[in-house]
């Protein structure tokens, strides 16, 4: 009766990400200038804005991608709207701000 809410997608902490950031397409919707200030190795910076705009042009429907921001509200809103439309995304809850390790700059 309530599935209508259920999440289309999962959600890990910062910390299994770090455990796993090897095997992980990471991607960033930070707007730039919050990225270069430091951020997860391996994460590909795409504004959230421009991802939702044409995620097409980002992004495979056959890949997973983990999406991260730096506390978890744009991620967890971009995983919502992406999931809708069929692709595999999962959540970074807590975002670059409760990533264990050094942020790269």
């Amino acid at each position: 009766m309530f599935s209508i809410f259920k999440k289309k997608y999962d959600s890990i902490s910062a910390k299994e990400l770090s455990e796993r950031i090897e095997r992980v397409n990471l991607i960033d919707v930070r707007e730039t200038h919050e990225y270069k200030t430091g951020h997860v190795p391996k994460a590909r910076n795409i504004s959230m804005g421009d991802l939702l705009k044409n995620p097409a042009k980002y992004l495979d429907e056959k890949e997973q991608y983990h999406i991260i921001c730096q506390s978890g509200s744009r991620s967890s809103r971009t995983c919502e709207k992406l999931a809708s439309l069929g692709y595999h995304v999962v959540n970074v809850a807590g975002g670059t701000g409760a990533y264990p390790q050094a942020l790269k700059k």
